[in-house]
């Protein structure tokens, strides 16, 4: 029997004495899944729509499955075959609603969001979630060429006038942007298979809302497009993705087109792009307890932690494994369990992918285990249990917990839950962050494997340093099972 092995038969034995630690494991168990299950039970949304309020519908659903938005105001005609459109953005003004000054009276100010759009755009129809192409002007993100919602490619940084060019080519579609309208340059080139012989393409614009903290509140764009060449039939006029009232006949925020010599004025809200909020609860809203889940998981670690006499990494190795089952467990019961109780609520739900899925479940439990192994260090490290306990909950669930709470964006330092081992908990989230949508405080500032890498470089360097001083210390007290 190698040293190592015998090392971890010798901590999994310690582990194994200490009653009060598998206890802890099985209380990590009961309030991630507690949790989850309650406020899974509890969720409700509803929506007004022309039939009154009521359950919100299903989420719209782009190419890939993905819940998406699909709203603005086209001018539009169709193109048979291959061809291209020239028009020149000339500006963009809109309106912002703010927050009220005057309780009951309306504040809405002149102003772009960052993210309104203007440009050409050409798509299969004018059903929602279709495939599409477009190449646009922004409010503060200048030229972009985006096409089925999530793919996003950047431009030049303009934010003055500027020509904007589409061409279809069978299923390729460029785009491409220029300051004269003689000397172009390829914004990007995209593939939508699929593309019928006939096609609708022309001018559109939208604008998401402005964000007040975590909610977004009305906001519109007017663009102005002139030098419009290409094409020569009558402009179709479409607010695609309008809602009505609740009297069922008057539309929600209009848009509108306007012709005005060789001018042409269109103004619309909406957008469209992936519906990161619009598009129903997420998959990851069950694992709300799971920070909370955490922390008998980083106790009962430091605890067992304090009991290693010469050999961190597999006492490391033993806690991290335990912890990797309880979360598993956790994660296991409390998603699927959870969502179904969504569903039963009739809550949209997000789009999730049985891998997405899955990760989000296998994640949880490596974020368990990563965080077990950094609260292992820790108590090497520190001498008294107590304060040990206290920085690893500090450290790996406090971030998340004020991130979560949406504080960071009202004070404190918003990487907080980017730049400490919280980071890790955006393992466990069902729903990307895209570039290309406005969103407010989050507590996944990071992409998912990025996350957990973060909090993996923490436990590794925190367990390295305590097993260079572990080792330093010859006389290292004997281990006391479940004694801190």
């Amino acid at each position: 029997m190698t040293p190592h092995f015998s090392g971890l038969l010798a901590e999994w034995r310690r582990f194994r004495a200490a009653r009060g630690l598998t206890l802890a494991m099985v209380a990590s168990v009961l309030v991630t899944v507690s949790l989850g299950l309650l406020v899974a039970a509890g969720a409700r949304t509803s929506c007004v729509t022309g039939k009154g309020e009521g359950p919100c519908p299903a989420p719209l659903l782009g190419p890939d499955g993905t819940a998406v938005r699909d709203k603005y105001f086209y001018v539009h005609q169709p193109l048979k075959g291959d061809g291209s459109l020239i028009a020149r953005v000339v500006g963009m003004t809109g309106q912002i609603r703010l927050p009220d000054a005057v309780p009951g009276v309306r504040n809405v100010a002149e102003g772009v969001v960052p993210w309104a759009k203007a440009g050409i755009l050409v798509r299969q129809s004018l059903e929602q979630g279709t495939p599409y192409a477009a190449v646009m002007l922004t409010g503060g993100h200048g030229v972009r060429m985006q096409h089925d919602y999530v793919h996003d490619v950047a431009g030049g940084p303009h934010n003055g006038p500027q020509w904007l060019r589409l061409t279809r080519s069978g299923e390729l579609v460029s785009g491409h942007e220029s300051d004269d309208g003689r000397t172009w340059t390829e914004v990007g080139t995209v593939r939508l298979a699929g593309l019928p012989e006939t096609v609708e393409i022309g001018l559109f614009a939208t604008s998401p809302g402005v964000l007040w903290e975590s909610a977004q509140a009305f906001a519109q764009v007017t663009a102005t497009f002139d030098q419009v060449k290409g094409m020569s039939g009558p402009w179709r006029h479409d607010d695609v993705g309008v809602v009505l009232e609740s009297d069922g006949k008057t539309p929600h925020h209009p848009g509108a087109a306007v012709e005005s010599g060789d001018r042409l004025l269109v103004t619309g809200g909406g957008d469209i792009g992936p519906a990161t909020v619009e598009g129903g609860l997420r998959a990851d809203l069950t694992l709300v307890g799971g920070a909370l889940g955490l922390i008998p998981v980083l106790v009962a670690a430091v605890v067992f932690g304090r009991g290693i006499r010469r050999d961190p990494p597999a006492g490391a190795a033993v806690a991290g494994a335990v912890a990797f089952v309880a979360g598993l467990v956790s994660a296991g019961v409390v998603v699927p369990a959870g969502l179904a109780l969504l569903r039963a609520n009739q809550n949209p739900i997000q789009p999730i992918s049985p891998s997405i899925g899955a990760r989000v479940i296998v994640g949880y439990a490596l974020l368990a285990a990563v965080a077990a192994v950094l609260a292992v260090g820790l108590a090497v490290l520190v001498r008294r249990a107590v304060v040990a306990a206290g920085l690893a909950v500090g450290l790996v669930v406090v971030p998340h917990l004020v991130a979560g709470a949406g504080v960071t964006g009202a004070g404190v330092a918003p990487w907080l839950p980017a730049f400490t081992p919280a980071a890790g908990f955006a393992i466990t989230q069902s729903v990307p962050a895209y570039a290309h949508v406005a969103a407010g405080p989050s507590p996944y500032p990071l992409a998912p494997w990025a996350g957990l890498a973060v909090a993996c470089g923490y436990a590794a360097l925190v367990l390295g340093a305590a097993t260079a001083v572990r080792r330093s210390r010859p006389t290292a007290r004997p281990a006391v099972p479940g004694r801190p």
